[in-house]
């Protein structure tokens, strides 16, 4: 495996990371009750930091437009799906119909 493929792999892997802190932090907050449980929503945006930095880390290797569009995607996702699973939100079927463009979106972006 050489040096550049390392580094893709390691890029995609952070911008997982990223998104998967970005996916927390989001649900923190919604159990923080608008910052009344302070100690959650600070731990919310200590999570939002590290998924800031973990981002920072993948652009170093991967393209700006690609791994920031992961990332949102990703989160997007995460947040939806999280939030319906384990917060009772409902999600209608476009919203469903929605998160499956977005993942044709990222496959589109990378494979450009």
């Amino acid at each position: 495996m050489n040096t550049e493929t390392l580094h893709l792999i390691l890029s995609a892997g952070l911008v997982a990371a990223a998104a998967a802190l970005d996916v927390a932090a989001n649900l923190m907050l919604a159990r923080s009750d608008g910052f009344k449980k302070r100690l959650i929503g600070i731990a919310a945006l200590a999570l939002v930091g590290l998924a800031f930095y973990c981002l920072s880390l993948a652009v170093q290797y991967m393209d700006l437009a690609v791994a920031y569009s992961m990332w949102g995607s990703l989160g997007i996702l995460g947040t939806s799906l999280c939030g319906w699973l384990f917060l009772r939100q409902r999600l209608k079927p476009c919203a469903f119909a929605g998160m499956g463009l977005l993942i044709i979106g990222m496959i589109l972006l990378r494979t450009s």
